[in-house]
C-alpha cells in the first residue's frame, strides 16, 4: 500500500512562479489595506474595489506557470498517495498535474453567490463585474475565504492530516490560523518536514526544518530524504 504524503503549501510555493505574497517585502498587498479588499465589510462597503482587486489577481495568475516544485509534487503521485492542502487560491497545483487538492482559502478561478455560498461557478481567468448575478438574482462574489470569515474546510483538512504517513509543510509562515495549527492533528509517529527559506519556526521538536526555497527544498527532500522514509 502506497504511503500517504500530505503537503501543506503556502504562498512561498507560488512565489517561485512569480506570484507575489502579501507578507513579503514589496508584496502584492503592500499598496492595499486588507480591510479594504479582503473582508466581508469591504465587500459591503465597496464591492467595485474588491472585484477590481481580484480581477487583477486573476489576470496575473493567467500569465503565471507552475514551477518545478509544483511539477515535482505531481510526479510523486506515481509512487505515493499524495494530498495537497493549500492556503493558496491559485490553480498552479492543478495545472502541474496534481489531482487531489483541498483549497482552504478558496479558489481565484471560481466565483460564488453572495447569498447562497453553495452555488459556485468556474470562470477561469475572466473578470467578475458588478451585475454578474447568480441564478437567484444576487451578485456573485469571489470564491475566496476572506479575513474574518470562517474556514469551512478545516475539519476535512484536519482529518487528512491525521491520516498522513508523511507531512511536508512548504512555503508558509505558519502564522495564519487556523491553517497554522493543522500539523498538530498528525499522528505522533508521522515525520514532519518544514521547507522554508526563512528562519525556521520551532513548532515542535519532531519537525525537521529544511531551510531552502520551495523548489530547492523539494528537490533536496525528494532525492535525499523521501527514498528512506
Amino acid at each position: 500500500m502506497n504511503k500517504k504524503i500530505v503537503l501543506l503549501t503556502g504562498a512561498g510555493m507560488s512565489a517561485e512562479s512569480g506570484l507575489k505574497t502579501f507578507r513579503d517585502n514589496n508584496g502584492l498587498w503592500e499598496n492595499h489595506n486588507i480591510y479594504e479588499v479582503a473582508t466581508p465589510n469591504a465587500w459591503q462597503k465597496n464591492p467595485e474595489l474588491v472585484l477590481a482587486f481580484y480581477n487583477q489577481r486573476r489576470k496575473q495568475l493567467e500569465n503565471a506557470s507552475p514551477n518545478d516544485g509544483h511539477r515535482m509534487i505531481a510526479q510523486w503521485e506515481k509512487d505515493y498517495h499524495v494530498t495537497i492542502i493549500t492556503q493558496n487560491v491559485d490553480d498552479l497545483h492543478e495545472r502541474a498535474g496534481s489531482t487531489n487538492i483541498l483549497h482552504l482559502h478558496g479558489e481565484l478561478t471560481k466565483i460564488r453567490c453572495s447569498k447562497d455560498h453553495n452555488h459556485i461557478k468556474d470562470i477561469g481567468y475572466e473578470p467578475l463585474n458588478i451585475g454578474d448575478l447568480c441564478p437567484d438574482g444576487h451578485q456573485n462574489r469571489p470564491h475566496i475565504v476572506w479575513f474574518e470569515e470562517a474556514v469551512p474546510s478545516i475539519p476535512k483538512a484536519a482529518q487528512i492530516v491525521a491520516e498522513a504517513d508523511i507531512l511536508v509543510i512548504i512555503g508558509t509562515s505558519m502564522q495564519v490560523y487556523p491553517a497554522a495549527g493543522l500539523h498538530q492533528y498528525s499522528n505522533p509517529d508521522c515525520p514532519i518536514f518544514n521547507i522554508n527559506p526563512d528562519d525556521a519556526v520551532n513548532l515542535e521538536k519532531r519537525i525537521i526544518n529544511i531551510t531552502k526555497g520551495a523548489i530547492e527544498g523539494l528537490s533536496y527532500f525528494s532525492k535525499k530524504i523521501l527514498p528512506s522514509l
